[in-house]
Formats: structure tokens, sequence, C-alpha cells
């Protein structure tokens, strides 16, 4: 029996991937639909609701990312009833200062303020009231990886 070396050329056929979007699970559908209507100007795309009108399914457009957004339910908890979430959304935006306004005017908690960062952009983290973490960032210089990295050990060394 000989053994074959799989090289990109002669791979397996691998399934690809078409599409990639989380999907939030929250506590208050459409009232979370609401919120990221407003805070991030959300398109909403698709909604499926079940027989008590509770959210199965919503598909939003922000910008040129797409969320699904589902209520809660005993196989899909909300981060609240797991005491949090370890995943964080980057969203880039124009501007970072008035997207945390905005989520905070609708019950987003401030983790980190926005301020300008070493990495050349201005952005914090907020928590929406859903128990999503949202990375909020809009770039202000334009840096090339080495001088990011710098920057990085600089902020780690002092």
């Amino acid at each position: 029996m000989t053994h074959r070396t799989h090289t990109p050329a002669h791979r397996p056929h691998t399934p690809a991937v078409t599409r990639l979007h989380p999907r939030l699970v929250v506590s208050d559908g459409p009232r979370a639909i609401d919120f990221y209507r407003t805070a991030f100007g959300a398109e909403e795309i698709e909604r499926y609701t079940g027989p008590e009108g509770r959210i199965v399914h919503a598909l939003l457009r922000l910008g040129d990312a797409v969320v699904a957004v589902k209520d809660a339910d005993e196989g899909d908890p909300a981060p609240p009833s797991l005491g949090g979430t370890p995943v964080i959304l980057a969203l880039d935006v124009t501007d970072a200062d008035a997207v945390a306004e905005a989520m905070l005017r609708g019950g987003a908690t401030v983790v980190y303020p926005v301020a300008d960062q070493p990495y050349g952009q201005r952005g914090g983290r907020l928590a929406d009231p859903f128990g999503h973490l949202w990375m909020i960032s809009q770039t202000i210089e334009d840096l090339t990886p080495e001088e990011i990295q710098r920057r990085t050990d600089a902020t780690f060394s002092s």
C-alpha cells in the first residue's frame, strides 16, 4: 500500500464555505433588531417567527456584514444566562464616537471607552443590552503591519 501526500493540487474535494455570519441569540428579538437598526443602521433582510411570535431567525445587513438574530430558547441560551460571552464582534465604522453614542442611548454599556489606540484606530468596546460585546473602531492612521507590531511591542513593554 502506498502513502500519498496530499498537496493543494491533489487534495480530496473539500466543500467550499459560501457564507459565514454570527448568529446572535438574544432575550428579546424584536427589541434587539430595533437596537441594531438604531445603533448601527442595520437593515432587516428577513424574519421568521414561531407560533408564539418569537423570532426563530432574522437576518440583518450592517454595511457589508450580515448577522442573524434569534430569540433565546432551551437549546440556544442568550449570553446573560451563561454569565457572558467570550466572543467579541469587531465593527469597523466611519465614526466610532457616533456609533458608541447611539449604542449608549439604546442601553449599551461601556467596557472600554472610545479612545485613540496605538495601532492606528479610534475605538472602544461596548456591551449591547443583550450581552453581546462589540469592538467599535475607525481608522485614524494608515500603518504598516510592521508599525503596528512596533507599537504593540512598545505598549506591552511599558
